[in-house]
């Protein structure tokens, strides 16, 4: 499976975004408003970060600033790893494990396309097998798929 068929499978495909230089509490708004964990960063139509509710924790929080004060780019995660559409699910999970990241944006020819999430990865596995499991019950029933 590659992350063009997760792409295709997911039920919304939307690419939320803030730019740089709007506020912490813009961007906390969109994530609470469309319950998503990340944000891409777009600035004149080029990914330039990803802001995260980790970034959040870590960069506002825990550093006491101000949400309403403080830039996107100023707590944004700047240098943004990126997977491709053709890459398969193992290579997604393989850079989201040894990055320790929950989210990766999928860019295909320089264009970005969408963003996969760990969540994505879990529900596309868990499919994967229910079908696997499916297919070798009727093998083993003799009953036709």
């Amino acid at each position: 499976m590659n992350i063009r068929q997760i792409l295709q499978g997911k039920r919304i495909n939307a690419l939320y975004s803030v730019s740089s230089d709007q506020t912490v509490l813009d961007g906390l708004k969109v994530m609470a408003e469309k319950n998503i964990g990340a944000l891409l960063v777009v600035d004149n139509g080029e990914l330039t970060g990803i802001f995260s509710e980790r970034d959040y924790a870590r960069k506002v929080i825990l550093k006491d600033r101000h949400s309403d004060d403080t830039r996107i780019a100023d707590v944004m995660t700047a240098s943004v790893i990126t997977i491709g559409p053709d890459q398969t699910l193992e290579e997604s999970m393989v850079i989201m494990s040894d990055r320790h990241i929950r989210h990766l944006p999928v860019v295909d020819k320089g264009e970005l396309i969408g963003i996969i999430s760990i969540n994505d990865i879990v529900t596309a596995i868990i499919r994967d097998q229910k079908t696997r499991i499916d297919s070798l019950e009727s093998y083993i029933s003799g009953s036709p798929y």
